[in-house]
């Protein structure tokens, strides 16, 4: 099976998952989420496939999520309108993202990402 692996390639942290997917010998395909924001639609398959909470695909210590002030107006936005505010930007959304057909996990945790081997 291969991966989409969404991901900002400064961010040390999507380094680790990179070095640990390499190390894993697991195929990925990798996509800068910087340069190609994801659209509704993927946000929205990928949400209600990983079985978590909207809340949990925003990159809540970025600088875009806290110039926003989204602390305070994400409770009181939609869903829809959520969504729709992670599409416009790749730089609001968790990173990184790793897609595969039967799985969406959100951020890098060994322990998540062991389930893959």
């Amino acid at each position: 099976m291969s991966y989409l692996f969404i991901c900002y390639p400064k961010c040390s942290t999507c380094q680790k998952a990179r070095n640990w997917l390499k190390d894993n010998n697991i195929s990925y395909t990798e996509r800068n989420i910087s340069e190609q924001n994801p659209t509704a639609a993927e946000v929205e398959d990928w949400v209600g496939r990983s079985g978590l909470p909207l809340k949990k695909f925003f990159n809540t210590s970025g600088l875009i999520y806290k110039s926003m002030q989204l602390k305070d107006k994400l409770p009181s936005m939609s869903e829809q309108e959520q969504i729709a505010l992670l599409a416009t930007n790749g730089m609001l959304i968790k990173r990184p993202l790793l897609i595969g057909d039967d799985i969406v996990v959100v951020g890098f945790h060994t322990e998540e990402w062991e389930r893959l081997k």
